[in-house]
């Protein structure tokens, strides 16, 4: 192992910031990027007001923090997969067409399953 390969592979604390200031950085990539993303934050921040308004217990209030965070990490690695194939096929494919509709219908999925979850929540609480 070189001396270089060795400097690298010590932890550091510097290097655990850096890495962090890159995932922040690609945080608000996703918000400035991705439109849906919007949509979403604000579904979520509706959700956390009826969970407050309404009083919702301990295990509703993981269910419906979980559920936003899933869509929202969802709607991450679709806006990543779609980075990816813009920059690797800039060209009509339809693999890359697939690609990009597969990962958009799991954030679709993602979003029925928390609709599911905040219908079950609210709906009773709410009427």
């Amino acid at each position: 192992m070189s001396l270089e390969q060795k400097a690298k592979s010590k932890f550091s604390i510097v290097a655990r910031l850096k890495s962090a200031d890159h995932a922040w950085r690609g945080i608000g990539i996703l918000i400035q990027t991705s439109h849906n993303s919007w949509v979403h934050i604000f579904f979520g921040l509706l959700a956390l007001y009826l969970g407050y308004i309404l009083h919702i217990s301990s295990v509703e209030w993981i269910l419906i923090v979980l559920a936003i965070g899933l869509v929202i990490v969802a709607e991450a690695f679709n806006t990543a997969i779609e980075i990816d194939i813009d920059l690797t096929s800039p060209d009509y494919h339809p693999y890359a067409r697939d690609t990009k509709d597969v990962a958009a219908g799991a954030v679709l999925l993602m979003v029925m399953i928390a609709a599911i979850i905040a219908c079950i929540i609210f709906l009773p609480k709410m009427f």
